[in-house]
């Protein structure tokens, strides 16, 4: 029997502080709130997340041989990921972001690349999403992934009955002729309405959303901020709102809305209801630091989506 989360693509490590308003020109020492350091990117991050609300998750992804590396790998197994198919790549730095986070919760970032997006696919990663419920492809740009790789691993996982889900970490040059390929194999194509505005060059997301499903995506999710979300599945629209919060930090809040979906799908929640698990999953992350903010559990995000109010449309 098929279980749990298979995630494949980017892993990050997240250095966040908040506030930080300005940079001294000194080397004067400024006191500020907090810092926070964890796994992150578009499928650790989900992974990680993934594993707090209680799925079985497993990352396929890749980091350096350096110290960032091996903290990373021991938070992850910490916070219940697998990470038996996280390979370590001798002579490489382990791919790392800072964020600012401002006191209006904006987030300039400085990231150094390294081993995070040089993910591949073994013989070992494939037996394991043939065995997944689920599939998280979050490789899109990945240099061992594009191409080819990454469509027959989604081909694949399709059609062995793994439901497919996919996200993006920057639309590139690239990707709009990579998702031509990954489309007709993913079921839930989730990209942020910046993405799906630049990939498609619309302004109307429910345009860019049939776009993408004329691609080949059997549903597409676009995740707007603020503003809440946009799906397009079975024919029909939902337009779920986001819940009216005081965010302060969104770094994985995309990631966390990922996660959500899929850990509602496993408890075979209807998709509105999913949908609203997932804005309240990334809800409960914009309200701390780093990846998991203030998520606790599946019971505990369940109980907060009850409890919170939607935030009002703008006008």
């Amino acid at each position: 029997m098929r279980q749990g989360l298979t995630a494949i693509g980017l892993t990050t490590f997240d250095v966040v502080a908040r506030p930080i308003d300005v940079l001294p020109e000194s080397e004067a020492t400024l006191l500020i709130d907090a810092v926070a350091c964890a796994p992150a990117g578009t499928a650790g991050g989900s992974a990680f997340v993934a594993a707090r609300l209680g799925l079985d998750a497993r990352l396929i992804s890749a980091v350096g041989d350096d110290l960032v590396g091996r903290f990373v790998r021991l938070a992850l197994e910490e916070g219940g990921v697998d990470t038996a198919l996280l390979e370590t790549l001798p002579g490489k730095r382990t791919s790392t972001t800072i964020l600012a986070v401002d006191s209006e919760g904006r987030r300039p970032n400085f990231h150094a690349l390294g081993a995070g997006g040089l993910a591949r696919i073994r013989p070992e990663a494939k037996a394991a999403v043939r065995a997944s419920k689920f599939l998280h492809y979050a490789g899109v740009g990945g240099r061992h992934l594009d191409g080819g790789a990454g469509e027959a691993l989604l081909r694949q996982a399709r059609d062995a009955g793994v439901v497919t889900t996919c996200d993006l970490i920057s639309p590139g040059p690239s990707a709009r002729a990579e998702l031509e390929r990954l489309l007709p194999w993913v079921d839930y194509f989730m990209p942020s309405a910046a993405e799906a505005r630049a990939l498609t060059g619309l302004n109307d997301l429910r345009e860019a959303g049939e776009t993408f499903r004329r691609m080949g995506a059997r549903a597409c999710i676009i995740k707007n901020g603020r503003d809440g979300s946009i799906a397009l599945i079975d024919g029909g629209r939902i337009d779920t709102p986001a819940f009216a919060i005081t965010p302060i930090d969104t770094t994985s809040c995309g990631d966390a809305f990922c996660a959500g979906f899929i850990a509602a799908l496993d408890e075979d929640w209807p998709a509105p209801e999913a949908l609203r698990f997932a804005t309240a999953t990334a809800a409960l992350v914009a309200q701390g630091l780093a990846t998991l903010g203030r998520l606790d559990s599946f019971a505990a995000t369940r109980a907060a989506m009850l409890e919170m109010t939607c935030r009002e449309p703008a006008p």
